[in-house]
């Protein structure tokens, strides 16, 4: 019957569009506030998400920085490992992908043997050449939803890497933020440390000249030592940052030096002035929020592969080729041999099995939502805590620098006095303990402003943006739920 073919055609045709087993993936929703609770008229750092791998930390202005952010692209290990994990996850998608087409063989096989029929033996030969194909045609969508799950994996991997990269940039700039203030502390301590020189030499001459005790003299050379301790301890302490930004840009610490930053500069690292944008821009911005709603969507497609162990299984199966007793004789007619079946497989029994993984994907999906919505909200926090840091910081700093210019005068008042011999020396030195600290606080401030920008860039995504996803399968972009 001419008709035959075509019904044959459209059955299958129906068979093979059949719709995917479970649900398709919706994002979690959750209520976002139009605009961030701390408002100010603070400057933040720059934290927008033109392109891929924005270099927001030249937004500082700092050119040792730049060259170290870029020797850590290209040389940390963190993100070697990450590269690594991203190109594992876009070739297990490939291997998913393969799960849609049959599987083809080729077998060419040379056999001599010797076979006993009713007592009479025959020794010979026999050839073959042929091809086997089969084909599990994905009826119900497990493998659409397996190769679903793969590719959100993929992307989920793709935002590590970004949040990967991310993080080595955020750590290397608050290193390297930290070091220049242990710089700037130095050029004080050594700024201290000769006043404090000078004023020992003062009190030795006051105590030659009789009008200052021993004490006097006792107290200065204790304050000097101290100022001296002090200094060592900051070099410590940038010794150990260094050692740190040497290996974040892949390098041994003995194989890297960082200059000190030129004596009595200001700060090299400038703040950005640009506003952060809407909360809303996180869900855009941040890898890791990226990330766990792509685990989401990636669990959600596990379930469409658990149900889909319900139905039957066909297998679809062909081969041909050729068999002959001589080589010579194997592209004979005769020798030609073919074969075509097909086999439907049921579970029947399974003791619960296919129940429980459904449990256990509904649950591995729920676990992920909570993640995701989790991630929200605490980028959210992140956000928060930073704005509020960078507007109280600016108001402290504003004040300790008065406390700075006050104690300076009272430092230079008393030093005057007691030269003079109307003030004692313990006086002299509690108003220069105080400069100090209030000196050392005002840099210190200072820092910890920096920090909360570059912590802010981070908080909102840097200059992240979401990479080029890979390529939806068109199946199970397609696929509906049953």
């Amino acid at each position: 019957m001419p008709l035959r073919p075509t019904l044959v055609a459209l059955a299958a045709a129906v068979l093979l569009s059949a719709c995917a087993a479970g649900p398709d993936y919706v994002r979690p929703t959750l209520p976002v506030p139009a605009a961030y609770k701390e408002s100010g008229v603070w400057k933040t750092a720059d934290p927008r998400a033109a392109v891929s791998g924005l270099a927001w930390w030249q937004a500082y202005g700092d050119t040792v920085l730049d060259g170290l952010e870029a020797d850590a692209q290209a040389a940390n290990q963190n993100i070697r490992q990450a590269e690594a994990t991203y190109r594992q996850a876009k070739a297990i998608v490939d291997e998913d992908r393969a799960g849609l087409f049959p599987t083809l063989g080729l077998n060419l096989g040379a056999e001599r043997a010797r076979t006993n029929t009713n007592g009479v033996l025959h020794t010979g030969n026999s050839y073959s050449l042929g091809l086997a194909g089969s084909w599990e045609p994905d009826l119900w969508g497990s493998v659409r939803r397996t190769i679903e799950s793969g590719v959100a994996s993929a992307q989920a991997s793709a935002d590590d890497l970004a949040a990967a990269r991310l993080s080595i940039q955020t750590t290397l700039a608050q290193d390297y933020v930290q070091l220049r203030i242990a710089d700037q502390q130095r050029d004080l301590y050594a700024a201290t440390v000769d006043a404090y020189a000078k004023a020992l030499k003062l009190t030795q001459a006051q105590h030659n000249a009789g009008v200052a005790l021993q004490s006097d003299v006792s107290l200065a050379e204790a304050q000097l030592a101290q100022a001296q301790a002090a200094a060592i301890d900051l070099d410590a302490t940038r010794a150990q940052l260094e050692h740190a930004i040497a290996v974040l840009t892949g390098r041994a610490p003995a194989q890297f030096t960082l200059a000190a930053a030129p004596a009595n500069q200001p700060l090299a690292l400038q703040m950005p002035d640009t506003p952060a944008g809407l909360p809303s821009e996180l869900l855009e911005h941040r890898p890791d929020i990226a990330g766990a709603e792509r685990r989401a969507a990636a669990a959600n497609a596990n379930i469409g592969v658990a149900k889909a162990a319900y139905f039957p299984q066909l297998t679809l199966s062909a081969s041909g080729g050729f068999g002959a007793a001589a080589l010579s004789n194997l592209f004979d007619a005769p020798a030609r041999v073919w074969s075509l079946g097909a086999a439907l497989a049921e579970t029947i029994f399974d003791g619960g099995l296919r129940t429980a993984r459904v449990a256990q994907a509904l649950a591995a999906y729920d676990i992920t939502v909570a993640q995701y919505k989790e991630t929200v909200l605490g980028g959210f926090q992140q956000v928060e805590d930073e704005l509020a840091l960078l507007r109280l910081l600016s108001q402290e700093v504003t004040f300790q620098d008065q406390a700075v210019r006050s104690s300076l005068q009272a430092e230079q008042s008393a030093i005057a006095q007691y030269r003079a011999g109307t003030l004692s020396y313990l006086s002299v030195v509690t108003t220069q303990s105080t400069l100090l600290n209030n000196q050392r606080t005002a840099v210190q401030l200072r820092g910890r402003l920096m920090a909360a920008s570059i912590s802010l860039v981070s908080a909102t995504g840097g200059g992240w943006s979401a990479s080029d996803p890979l390529a939806a399968a068109p199946a199970a972009s397609a696929a509906q739920p049953l």
